[in-house]
């Protein structure tokens, strides 16, 4: 009769639930069986809200260099000039970009002069880095002609400059004031040496993109007014290329350098933030593990409970077996309490989860006022905010290392309660 019940059968499920349900009174664990299942609640939220935020802040650092900067950097090789300095400007910056262009997937060609100045408000001195380009391309950069977190039109770009809102807030600049822009390489003598050339230009447009340290160092400039400014009359210094697909940049290495000519170099995204993003790659791992370690931790204590409820129902385990219940009846019965503690538990948990990740901006823009502005600086971590972004790939990681473990936990006191001998069981009363 026992050897053709069928497994986790209704009545299996039924004394496990009753088991479970059981005052301690009435031998059973209520106490522990609670104290597991909120452990592993918090442990699987704690291990969402990680993944969530790990992926989030990720993507946020990602977009804010992809939407403020080239996708690729494309230089010409140094070589002497006519004057034996070395020099990587680049005289056909024209033909070059238009052949550019013409590779699959390339979204936008730039051409550049770019160098560092000295800028200068009354007392207020700051170096900068200068980004001469025309108007229509600066107009189709995404974090810089944003809206939204700008002030001032770009519109009226070729009349002044564009400035990131740290450099306007540390030299105490707003939209339509004066800038003074200061470069040692300027105005070259009658006796062959240079001064320093200075002009003046008004603030039409003030830009966040969203990193730090762009936009407390870098300005834009009118391409043509960036020539003269920096004796490069003719020539680009670089040419800044964005594609359609920036993560599968290495695809298009070899096409672009076929279209920039001889002599061509390429800088790409990843080149730039190869370090960070290794690092951030090696963080990943570590938290995971890290937040494994705590779900395996919330998930020992159901072997605590499971052990104590054995104990409790020694006798009654002698009862069933004396009525014929099977080893694996017994079995499936224990490993169904200790199981649904681990499923409750995880539901819970990504229920808890979630929700947490979801009004994660809230939550932290709550903290960050409590404790006076100080849980984020962006002048430390280069960005403004952490988001979380909640990805379905990273709940189903939680919730399978939560079961995974929940179920593989249960096993071993599950098995102890089956290999009872029921003579034994009984007489321990």
């Amino acid at each position: 009769m026992a050897g053709s019940t069928r497994p986790f059968s209704r009545f299996e499920w039924m004394i496990a639930w009753r088991y479970l349900r059981a005052r301690k009174a009435e031998g059973g664990v209520s106490t522990m069986t609670w104290i597991s299942l909120i452990g592993i609640m918090l442990a699987v939220a704690a291990l969402i809200i990680t993944l969530a935020v790990r992926t989030g802040f990720r993507n946020e650092f990602v977009d804010t260099i992809l939407g403020a900067n080239a996708h690729v950097t494309v230089y010409k090789q140094s070589e002497v000039n006519e004057n034996g300095l070395l020099t990587n400007a680049m005289p056909d910056y024209e033909t070059r970009a238009e052949d550019i262009r013409q590779v699959p997937g390339v979204t936008r060609v730039a051409p550049l002069v770019r160098n560092q100045v000295m800028a200068n408000n009354g007392d207020n001195n700051a170096g900068v880095e200068v980004y001469g380009i025309r108007a229509e391309d600066i107009l189709t950069i995404p974090r810089i002609a944003n809206t939204e977190t700008s002030r001032g039109d770009l519109a009226r770009f070729d009349e002044g400059v564009s400035v990131g809102i740290q450099v306007a807030r540390e030299l105490g600049l707003l939209v339509g004031d004066r800038i003074k822009l200061i470069s040692p390489n300027g105005v070259k003598s009658p006796f062959g040496g240079t001064s320093p050339r200075i002009n003046t230009y008004e603030v039409v447009h003030i830009f966040q993109s969203g990193r730090y340290l762009i936009d407390k160092t870098r300005i834009y400039m009118p391409f043509a007014e960036a020539q003269s400014f920096f004796n490069s009359e003719g020539v680009a210094d670089e040419i800044e290329v964005f594609v359609e697909d920036p993560e599968g940049i290495d695809a298009l290495t070899l096409p672009l350098l076929a279209a920039g000519g001889e002599g061509t170099l390429l800088w790409t995204w990843r080149d730039s933030s190869s370090g960070f993003l290794n690092a951030l790659a090696i963080e990943d791992t570590v938290m995971f593990v890290l937040m494994s370690v705590l779900v395996l931790i919330a998930s020992l204590n159901i072997i605590s409970g499971l052990v104590m409820l054995v104990k409790n129902k020694t006798r009654d385990i002698g009862i069933l077996r004396t009525m014929g219940l099977s080893e694996g009846s017994v079995m499936r019965v224990f490993f169904i309490c200790g199981s649904l503690v681990g499923v409750i538990g995880t539901a819970f948990g990504v229920i808890l989860g979630c929700l947490f990740a979801t009004y994660f901006d809230s939550i932290l823009a709550f903290i960050n006022g409590a404790s006076g502005g100080q849980t984020w600086d962006a002048s430390v971590r280069g960005i403004y905010r952490l988001p979380a972004e909640l990805e379905w790939q990273d709940v189903l990681k939680a919730v399978g290392l939560s079961l995974f473990l929940s179920f593989g936990i249960t096993i071993f006191p599950a098995r102890r309660a089956a290999r009872m001998n029921p003579v034994e069981a009984l007489n321990n009363d």
